[in-house]
């Protein structure tokens, strides 16, 4: 998943970027509204992180705005204003969620996945194909007998294609969908992560098949 978040504290966004890179989200950082713009603009995001109190304006404006422009990326507000009334004006504004400065980062990440699972209508952390099993939380891989753990990046491209089986995906989507702009990323490195799937499904029912010209998609194997 690809993440913006907007924060001018340095040493704390520093350290949201660092957890979530851990998790292998990709994740751009702005420490200004008018940056944050620039992003939108240019790259497409699963989650915003949103800061309220910015050098160059108020986070509930941003968020207003990005309501009346009728965009539904998910938005989490990071506040450290606690007070009830304020958590209900960020809820009525549109945020789908608040987090409260300062906050367990175990806490932060539960909360994104959670505003991720009712995005995508899910009920729990699991996504199932053909008998497998994708486990977003562990990263486990499970059919038949069978249980891998996936390392970061490549649990969160199969998290692509279990989201939307059967659509193809272009290697410059799934560029922007895994890599931040300050990540050195390529068409070979996606050839390279496919590969490695490739080699965790096998003996699956679930099978990545290159479509030539557009791209890959996950079908029945």
């Amino acid at each position: 998943m690809r993440y913006l978040l907007i924060e001018d504290n340095q040493k704390l966004a520093g350290a949201i970027v660092e957890r979530l890179q851990l998790d292998g989200h990709a994740v751009d950082h702005a420490d200004r509204l008018d940056a944050a713009s620039a992003c939108m603009d240019v790259a497409n995001y699963d989650l915003i992180l949103l800061d309220i109190m910015l050098p160059d304006g108020d986070g509930r404006d941003f968020l207003q705005r990005q309501r009346r422009a009728e965009k539904r990326t998910p938005v989490i507000v990071i506040t450290a204003r606690s007070a009830v009334s304020d958590r209900i004006s960020l809820l009525d504004l549109g945020a789908d969620d608040y987090i409260t400065k300062p906050f367990d980062f175990a806490e932060l990440e539960a909360r994104c996945r959670a505003v991720l699972r009712r995005q995508g209508g899910a009920a729990d952390n699991q996504k199932t194909f053909e008998g497998t099993v994708l486990n977003l939380t562990t990263g486990a891989l499970q059919f038949g007998d069978s249980s891998t753990n996936l390392r970061n990046r490549e649990l969160r491209l199969l998290e692509v294609f279990f989201a939307a089986p059967g659509q193809v995906f272009s290697k410059s989507h799934l560029i922007d969908r895994m890599f931040s702009f300050s990540d050195e990323a390529s068409e070979n490195a996606i050839e390279v992560y496919v590969a490695r799937l490739r080699k965790r499904l096998e003996g699956s029912g679930a099978r990545i098949e290159t479509v030539r010209g557009l791209g890959y998609r996950m079908i029945p194997a």
